[in-house]
């Protein structure tokens, strides 16, 4: 298949090692996926022809997966600007991008001369020959084949179709309905006064933001790093009220512009063809479908093992609850404490309790010094090393871009690090791959190349941006997903880095990176005064490692509340009952929360995670994960945390093998058994007897 002369020239085509994301517009993203899926189509449906006999990975399955590779790149760098560029132009570009993926995608995987060709060379004495991650792609594509319709009857599979394409549309306009509703607010504050209790930082970059929107006085948004200090920090309990009811109805029928971006409707959708799309397949639910390819087997097993936490906290919870209350009536003057309330009265009593404030400790991380922390972490962990890289193309001036090197100066990978929130970006943090470690079929190792995203404050005034240490650990989290993607040595893509890895297991490398932004060897050269240049004081360290369980218990009940309504409103979908969204979420709180409620809430109209980004019916895979990395971590804290020797294990068994084998075996192979609860309860300060755990 010729490329013609405006093809050519279509950026999103013709980069060969990075993609060159200034020269990208919209006019370049439908042409760049329509010629890349008629590429692919045409080298299956050739290769289907040719290969009916003496299939093998080479002669085939290779030559497919060069072009799948092409494919993915493209749609990979437009999803990727779609998530941190967003304007008018691109997403109707996108969106327009949708059917045509998700068209593609059902007709690879019901494309019946493909699952014989995979399934004869299965059957094959060749399969012998294939190495461990080839054979198990292979297997995972026979799955995939089934969960994709290839033994329904004809109206079926079209009717599969119909559904995957309709569901890639509605989660993406779910999406963009949060976005829009985040960004469309602002708390405009005139007056001085009305800023009390707010620090310097917070202070300055709403007059910052003011200055954006040509507005006088300070602006306030629904973005996380302007939302959550005001929430916190400000003394003015009805400004707290009015921005908090803000974000919790976003992209509801009670929040602003609910005729445009109210998502209750695009919910009910989702959840019916999901459930649709399930009882196609066989199976009960689309719960059930989801675990198809996780660790957990039922979703009463997922419900059990959450449900378990969830009696061994209670107790504690219910006691913290109480003494916030306490706190608030007999030093705030609060009587009733409301839900916007809760952040303020317990960054309150935080800082009495423990002399620790997350905002003043900003000053002692910087983010380059953050980085270079992280970097030596990482370093001493597993042997490698980073430069960064200058004169990167790059979609924003704020993005960096480094290589990362093996402990023999060999080049393994490259990251891009994207840490700001700003106008057109989504909120909240992850990691992605922009390229995928594999073998081409002319024996070229194709390296990977990771995403890092967070939403942090930006520089103000040509500062440096300074983190709280919440979000050193945010960093931390999402750079052990990229260490999973680049530390890889998992030569076949869909088995390399993150990609065959069952999404409830695919939380842990990052978990178990969190905890070393905790320890104090770490933090000692972590952290660094923007004035003094000395390291975090030992008292300040001391306070801020004795606070880290403060609340815990009414953490850990919030994060369960999350998976059991995730799961259930999956699980439990009757068409002619419809979603009870709203139902069973109410339902989850009275089961499982112990803090004031908000009767207008609308959390599950923002639940981007599960309705817009993969985690439906997998939102349990956090606190699975949890328990995985607490349970891996103990070894490290017995061994040293920097034990070489136990990291190479680490990363031999657990980190470098993508997709390769069941998560439990490798989890097994590295800590010698199965995991169970204690060192997670342990961790959190949740004191309760522990059995070892069978969970999911």
């Amino acid at each position: 298949m010729n490329m013609n002369e405006s093809l050519k020239e279509n950026p999103l085509l013709c980069w060969q090692n990075l993609p060159c994301f200034s020269k990208i517009a919209a006019e370049h993203l439908k042409p760049a996926v329509e010629y890349a899926i008629s590429k692919c189509r045409n080298v299956i449906t050739d290769l289907c022809e040719k290969q009916k006999e003496n299939v093998t990975w080479e002669n085939t399955i290779s030559k497919m997966d060069e072009v799948d590779d092409e494919l993915s790149k493209v749609w990979g760098v437009a999803s990727h600007l779609n998530s941190v560029k967003d304007t008018p132009a691109f997403r109707k570009a996108y969106e327009e991008c949708l059917p045509l993926i998700s068209e593609y995608s059902s007709w690879v995987g019901q494309y019946r001369p493909l699952f014989e060709i995979v399934r004869k060379l299965r059957e094959s004495a060749d399969f012998a020959e294939c190495t461990v991650s080839q054979a198990r792609s292979v297997e995972n594509s026979i799955r995939d084949f089934v969960l994709s319709g290839i033994d329904l009857p004809e109206k079926k599979q079209k009717r599969y179709v119909e559904i995957c394409t309709e569901l890639s549309k509605l989660e993406s306009a779910f999406s963009n309905n949060v976005l829009d509703a985040t960004h469309n607010y602002v708390l405009n504050i005139k007056n001085t006064e009305d800023l009390v209790g707010l620090p310097a930082g917070v202070k300055s970059l709403a007059k910052s933001e003011a200055k954006k929107r040509n507005l006088e006085g300070w602006c306030f948004t629904l973005d996380f790093p302007s939302y959550r200090p005001f929430l916190t920090y400000s003394d003015r309990r009805d400004l707290r009220e009015k921005i908090y009811k803000a974000y919790q109805t976003r992209a509801s029928e009670f929040g602003e512009n609910p005729d445009k971006w109210d998502n209750g409707g695009l919910m009910e959708k989702i959840l019916r063809l999901r459930h649709e799309l399930a009882q196609l397949l066989g199976f009960r639910s689309y719960a059930d479908f989801s675990l198809s390819t996780k660790m957990a087997e039922t979703p009463e097993q997922v419900l059990d093992f959450l449900y378990d936490l969830a009696d061994k906290s209670l107790s504690q919870g219910r006691k913290e609850m109480e003494q916030l209350r306490e706190y608030a009536r007999s030093n705030l003057n609060i009587e009733d404490i409301k839900p916007w309330d809760m952040a303020y009265c317990s960054e309150k009593l935080r800082q009495e309790r423990y002399s620790y404030d997350s905002e003043a400790l900003r000053r002692y991380f910087p983010v380059s010094k953050v980085m270079a922390g992280l970097f030596e972490c990482t370093r001493r962990l597993y042997g490698v090393s980073f430069k960064e890289q200058k004169g990167i193309d790059v979609w924003h001036d704020d993005v960096h871009f480094y290589h990362i090197y093996d402990t023999f100066g060999s080049l393994i990978g490259a990251f891009y690090v994207d840490l700001y929130a700003r106008q057109g970006k989504r909120g909240g943090a992850w990691m992605d791959e922009c390229i995928t470690r594999r073998l081409c079929c002319k024996g070229v190792l194709q390296l990977p190349v990771a995403y890092i995203e967070c939403n942090f404050t930006p520089p103000v005034n040509g500062g440096e941006s300074q983190l709280t240490h919440d979000e050193v650990v945010t960093v931390f989290h999402e750079f052990g997903h990229a260490l999973n993607q680049l530390l890889t040595r998992i030569d076949v893509s869909n088995v390399s880095g993150i990609n065959g890895v069952p999404w409830d297991a695919v939380e842990l490398p990052s978990q178990f990176n969190e905890n070393f932004a905790w320890q104090e060897e770490v933090l000692n050269f972590l952290s660094s005064d923007v004035v003094s240049g000395e390291s975090l004081p030992k008292e300040k360290l001391q306070a801020l490692i004795n606070a880290k369980n403060f609340q815990s218990a009414m953490a850990m009940l919030r994060q369960l509340e999350f998976a059991v309504f995730d799961m259930r409103i999956h699980l439990e979908y009757d068409p002619q009952k419809w979603g009870r969204v709203q139902e069973i979420l109410n339902e989850v709180k009275q089961r499982l929360s112990v803090v004031p409620q908000y009767e207008n809430e609308r959390f599950a109209n923002s639940f981007t995670h599960i309705f817009a980004g993969g985690y439906a019916a997998g939102y349990y895979s956090y606190k699975w994960a949890e328990v995985l990395d607490a349970d891996a971590f103990s070894l490290f804290k017995e061994c040293g945390i920097f034990n070489r020797d136990l990291a190479k294990k680490f990363r031999d068994e657990v980190l470098s093998l993508g997709g390769t084998k069941n998560p439990m075996e490798l989890y097994v192979n590295f800590r010698g058994r199965r995991p169970c609860l204690c060192a997670l309860l342990k961790r959190n300060g949740i004191a309760q007897q522990c059995s070892q755990h069978k969970g999911s």
